[in-house]
């Protein structure tokens, strides 16, 4: 039986020919997704922003009265309340910020989850309470710290093993990478005004782990053919690189693909912001493999002779003693 091949074994696409228009488009991206986070700001969760979160179902209702329930809540004296339809039409998240004294004491916030829900439930019969979550300014501060850190840590630890395994460029090149892919993440959810919560720090911390795992499939067949072709021009030889890799990083994707469109398409409301943030990182990771990582080298001056092994003093007398030239 014949075996399925997405990729032909003799692909020849140019891709380093427009790596100056593709560079120029990701800057724009990655300017543009900054922009957004900086202006319009991240919609936090609980877990970041602190306060008191109800979940709710209208179960004979075929909308939630998001309107209404804004201004209900209002009038308790919480400040104003961010209400927003979560999963189905006729279901909600009412967020509110507290106090830091009243969000720090469990009971005085649980008093003032209770009274939010009590008067919801006097004014709508088919209020049904799903949930509710409250984490205190302090704690929620922590928490976008210590997030903050994993990112930039795991973006760290990756240029450094990459440096150590093949060299500094190649260490650039995945960080330039990485930052590519995050950006473009966190602009979405600034964009969109997803829900951002500690969900979301996992998805993109899984980006990261399958953008580096193309990445160096890419980087360790650029190290192999430097050894082998020594006289081709460099950007030939990032396009043979990457033409050799395309058939396994189509596959890899696509799998991927198939896994999280169902999940996207049918999965609970809770995981929407996770996976649509993965599918997202699954594209723009497969892209700036492709289209980040090895055309930087080039601007980076890796040569032919970036592997080729430094000749020592003994090793320049070792070939005047055999009498090599």
């Amino acid at each position: 039986m014949k075996l399925l091949k997405l990729v032909p074994d003799d692909t020849n696409i140019k891709f380093l020919k427009w790596r100056i228009p593709f560079f120029a488009v990701s800057i724009l991206l990655i300017a543009a997704s900054w922009a957004l986070v900086l202006t319009k700001g991240l919609n936090y969760g609980v877990d970041f922003a602190g306060g008191l979160e109800v979940r709710a179902t209208f179960t004979q209702s075929a909308e939630a009265p998001v309107g209404e329930l804004r201004e209900k809540v209002a009038t308790l004296g919480y400040g104003d309340p961010v209400v927003q339809r979560f999963g189905e039409d006729n279901q909600v998240s009412i967020r509110v910020r507290l106090p830091d004294d009243v969000s720090a004491n469990k009971e005085a916030a649980q008093a003032a989850a209770n009274e939010i829900v009590s008067t919801l439930q006097s004014d709508y019969s088919d209020f049904r309470l799903d949930g509710n979550d409250n984490v205190s300014g302090k704690v929620s501060g922590e928490f976008r710290l210590t997030a903050l850190y994993s990112l930039l840590a795991a973006m760290a630890a990756i240029a450094l093993y990459i440096w150590i395994r093949f060299e500094w460029q190649f260490g650039v090149g995945a960080l330039f990478a990485l930052f590519h892919d995050v950006s473009l993440t966190l602009g979405m959810f600034a964009l969109f005004q997803m829900e951002f919560s500690l969900q979301i720090i996992a998805a993109i911390l899984a980006i990261i782990g399958y953008s580096l795992n193309d990445t160096i499939v890419v980087y360790d067949r650029i190290r192999e053919n430097l050894k082998k072709f020594r006289k081709m021009p460099l950007p030939e030889l990032l396009d043979l690189s990457v033409n050799e890799t395309l058939a396994r990083t189509v596959m890899t994707s696509l799998t991927l693909f198939v896994a999280l469109i169902p999940l996207l398409l049918f999965g609970p409301a809770s995981l929407f912001g996770m996976v649509a943030g993965i599918t997202l990182g699954l594209f723009v990771g497969t892209y700036s493999s492709v289209y980040m990582s090895a055309p930087i080298l080039v601007w980076l001056g890796v040569t032919s002779d970036s592997f080729v092994p430094t000749e020592t003093a003994t090793d320049k007398q070792e070939k005047k003693a055999r009498g090599v030239v």
